[in-house]
């Protein structure tokens, strides 16, 4: 679980393909890569990933086929930045939003309007994910948290103060640019219930009946 608070940027040093899937090295700060321990969970750009090895200054990751197929990591070339959170502890203060680093899809940059020093950044985003946005609400991009500014029919806005532009590497993207895009995990979990009641998904979910949740009741015998 994450914040959508970026610690560092890192930088991808190699990547190499193994059958469909890649192996990542990520160089970060020697503080941080002293801090990682073998199968811990790093967001790089929103993707959740397991720390398989950590030396000096980098650090080495596993993308399956599902998630180079699913964000831009396949994308990325040697050199290139990328943003880097360790997963919440808790006790740890919850800036951001809850996040999950489970990559629902990707926009793309729209265009960029500067608002005195800040700047506004307008994304197109697949209808499948356009319907979780409401203006206000919580998007992370590229592992970043943010406030949805605006929604229109093809995507939405956000805007960037120089404080989160000094710390990211979100208004360097190009028009045209993917992005990675996770969606508020509250209204995806309100959707499946709404879905259930409707009568269009099944209640029944890991052992645990949804319907009876959404009638108000926990199962009998469940903890």
């Amino acid at each position: 679980m994450f914040t959508g608070l970026i610690e560092v940027t890192g930088r991808l040093r190699r990547m190499t393909y193994t059958g469909p899937g890649a192996t990542l090295v990520i160089e970060a700060p020697r503080q941080m890569v002293s801090e990682l321990t073998l199968g811990e969970s790093v967001a790089v750009d929103g993707a959740c990933l397991t720390v398989t090895r950590a030396a000096g200054d980098a650090f080495e990751v596993e993308a399956s086929a599902e998630t180079l197929e699913r964000t831009t990591l396949g994308e990325r070339q040697a050199g290139q930045g990328v943003h880097l959170e360790r997963a919440l502890k808790i006790g740890d203060r919850l800036g951001g939003h809850i996040v999950s680093g489970h990559v629902d899809g990707t926009g793309k940059v729209r265009s960029t309007q500067a608002l005195g020093r800040s700047l506004q950044i307008h994304f197109d985003v697949p209808p499948a994910l356009l319907r979780y946005l409401v203006p206000k609400g919580s998007i992370t991009i590229d592992g970043i948290s943010l406030t949805v500014n605006e929604v229109d029919e093809g995507g939405f806005s956000v805007v960037l103060i120089p404080h989160t532009q000094g710390v990211v590497q979100l208004h360097t993207r190009r028009i045209g640019e993917r992005v990675n895009l996770e969606m508020d995990i509250l209204g995806k979990y309100v959707e499946r219930l709404l879905a259930i009641r409707a009568g269009e998904a099944e209640p029944q979910h890991g052992g645990v009946d949804l319907e009876a949740l959404v009638r108000g009741g926990w199962p009998s015998g469940s903890y």
